[in-house]
């Protein structure tokens, strides 16, 4: 049997992800990666892989996969049902799966994505530096769908146990440190106070280019149009209707509505799972 895995069942959305790509925003690239980092890297580790393996990255509804050869699995980040040909096996531990056996995560019970790790990691060829794949500029591998053979490579240490605490509650909100800036000044100066006073929910729009929410408006003090300008890594950017948003990890480099302020990287990592109908916060720092 051949080193590899052939995606059966891709779910809503299931896609390869690493750390990334940064550093190519200046030729307009977006960074990517898996925006769970800590789950994906947990996953890396307890298959005995350098965390920087490719893994899949699944959204809501799980993945099933067809696995080549006898080999080891770990499934973390959003808490799921894991089994081998229907039996089930346990979450966030290595797991021997064999030559030909059906491995299903089902559907996220908290949280969002899910992320599966094999021994070896994913092998496919790189593209700026990363197996990443991007689902605004298209670089990468692509959008995985049933059929999709997928390399493996041999592996490269011994499973783990669990070296983190799993004991972290399932989160329906979370509040978001942030910077004021650059353009809080293209605002009515309450919409600081008011981002601060509000409660936003997390829109079903939400996907790895941003989180969208719902909730009061943030008023314009400007309303020409701002000439298109650098995008960070969780850029609140307010458009049109005056809802904001929060960049993530495939965001554009440039955009061209002004940004009130900027969340601290830590916290836009909390994004990675929060489901539609969640609720969020922002806190000034």
């Amino acid at each position: 049997m051949s080193r590899d895995l052939t995606i059966l069942d891709p779910g809503p959305l299931t896609t390869l992800q690493d750390r990334g790509r940064p550093g190519w925003a200046h030729l307009g690239v977006p960074r990517s990666g898996a925006l769970d980092a800590a789950a994906a890297d947990l996953a890396n580790r307890l298959v005995g892989n350098d965390t920087a393996a490719a893994v899949l990255e699944t959204t809501l509804g799980g993945v099933s996969v067809r696995i080549g050869t006898a080999m080891t699995v770990a499934v973390t980040g959003a808490r799921a049902e894991v089994a081998v040909d229907g039996v089930a096996r346990p979450f966030a531990e290595p797991v021997s799966v064999p030559s030909g056996a059906t491995l299903r995560v089902g559907p996220a019970r908290s949280g969002i994505r899910s992320y599966v790790a094999v021994a070896g990691g994913v092998d496919v060829p790189r593209v700026l530096g990363s197996r990443s794949t991007d689902t605004l500029s298209g670089l990468g591998p692509s959008v995985l769908v049933a059929g999709t053979v997928l390399p493996v490579g041999p592996p490269l240490g011994e499973p783990r146990g669990v070296d983190v605490s799993l004991g972290r509650s399932p989160l329906s909100s979370v509040v978001l440190g942030y910077v004021a800036g650059p353009r809080q000044d293209w605002f009515t100066a309450d919409a600081l106070d008011r981002l601060d006073a509000s409660t936003y929910v997390v829109s079903s729009h939400s996907n790895r280019i941003g989180l969208r929410l719902q909730g009061p408006a943030l008023t314009r003090a400007r309303s020409e149009e701002l000439p298109s300008e650098g995008l960070v890594l969780g850029a609140i950017q307010v458009p049109s209707s005056g809802e904001p948003l929060v960049f993530l990890h495939d965001h554009p480099t440039t955009g061209g509505y002004p940004v009130i302020g900027v969340v601290d990287v830590e916290a836009v990592a909390a994004c990675a799972q929060l489901r539609p109908g969640d609720e969020v916060r922002f806190r000034r720092c």
